[in-house]
């Protein structure tokens, strides 16, 4: 696979998982909607709720918080994607059947009080199940992404920064891929709050989600190699931030603000500080009673000669991406947003891969994958000795 490749399959599956991705161009809004926010004291209300996908990653955390919560879930799908985590809790949701393409008839005439959106892949499925529910359901939640800011060109990424809503011209094959996710995301935030109001609209763009669940592989390179312990490479500058979340922080947050009914745009990012590359290997190494010693490849191009453009939640700061770890959460924290350690995740996500959870055609793939940092990072080390040398 070439280095181009490698990079696009990472932006294809980072994208279908709901991770952010920059943003700047000729075709501008400015995404003031929706940054006000009306916030109540939560009730014991028990909400009827109705989620659009929930089969994936983020979905069966917040089936999982919402039933602990004494609420009720609803769920739309195409009947395809197994879940493979919480399984047990399925039998407590109701499961509708349909396609968000062409058959939207199980949620005609149905009341729902809060709608989240997790399956939003494109911009007339937004507009068409918005319109559908608007008279029906109290509160529409649109799960974006930090994509929709791409590129990154500025640092403390707010939620009122301009958005691209057309695609530019002149762009590479690697840009077209991250700037049509991020232009899909965009117009499709706007057609829920078109539909459903600033009041009663809730925009979330995440950032990387880390934990157990994650379909993706995207993350699991640091479990595993931190739990071997020994020489580690860590990619980057020693300045280069990092940014993720828990995708439980993530989900549970989501339940909290449907209960409090709190509208708005918000960045979903951790950590609530900042933190560099190797403040983050230096505390999620902590998981492990396992020596380490590390090695900073802090060099640009020797790492792209390799291949190594990112290695989540960390990814090269090159100019696109100079403010993809730069988003501001202030906004989301003050309405509520939590961060659980940086080692709980690590262990729980460690635990997760290692359990029968995970099919071992997944793990014996991933392992023999000659893109990964896991295979290259012996040889690679040797090389970057010599060339400091």
């Amino acid at each position: 696979m070439s280095k181009s490749n490698s990079r696009r399959t990472f932006i294809k599956k980072s994208a279908i998982a709901g991770i952010g991705i920059p943003l700047m161009g000729s075709i501008l809004l400015n995404c003031n909607s929706g940054s006000k926010k009306e916030v109540t004291t939560s009730t014991n209300k028990k909400l009827k709720i109705l989620i659009l996908g929930g089969t994936s990653f983020l979905g069966p955390h917040q089936i999982a918080y919402a039933l602990s919560r004494g609420h009720s879930v609803s769920t739309f799908t195409r009947g395809k994607t197994i879940p493979k985590i919480h399984t047990e809790l399925f039998k407590d949701v109701e499961q509708l059947i349909g396609d968000r393409e062409e058959n939207l008839k199980a949620l005609e005439n149905r009341k729902w009080d809060v709608v989240i959106d997790n399956s939003g892949r494109k911009v007339e499925w937004t507009k068409a199940t918005a319109n559908l529910l608007k008279d029906n359901v109290g509160m529409y939640m649109y799960t974006s992404s930090t994509g929709v800011y791409y590129p990154y060109l500025t640092d403390n990424i707010k939620t009122d920064t301009k958005l691209i809503l057309e695609m530019p011209e002149g762009l590479t094959e690697d840009e077209k891929y991250e700037m049509e996710y991020g232009v899909m995301k965009a117009n499709s935030e706007l057609e829920a709050i078109k539909a459903f109001g600033e009041d009663r609209t809730v925009v979330i763009r995440p950032t990387y989600m880390l934990g157990p669940g994650d379909r993706t592989d995207r993350f699991i390179h640091w479990p595993m190699r931190l739990a071997e312990g020994g020489e580690i490479a860590i990619p980057g500058k020693i300045e280069d931030l990092v940014q993720y979340i828990d995708v439980r922080d993530m989900a549970n947050w989501f339940i909290r603000l449907a209960e409090t009914k709190t509208a708005g745009i918000f960045n979903g990012a951790g950590p609530k500080e900042k933190q560099t590359m190797p403040q983050f290997i230096k505390e999620a190494s902590k998981t492990f009673n396992v020596k380490h010693s590390f090695v900073q490849i802090d060099d640009y191009n020797f790492l792209k000669e390799n291949g190594v453009y990112y290695s989540i939640p960390w990814i090269m700061a090159d100019k696109a991406h100079f403010g993809s770890a730069k988003t501001n959460n202030t906004k989301s924290i003050e309405a509520g947003l939590t961060f659980r350690p940086l080692q709980t995740t690590i262990l729980d996500t460690y635990n997760w891969w290692n359990s029968d959870k995970v099919d071992p055609d997944r793990k014996t793939k991933f392992n023999a994958n000659l893109e990964t940092m896991l295979i290259k990072e012996k040889d690679m080390l040797l090389v970057w000795k010599e060339h400091k040398s």
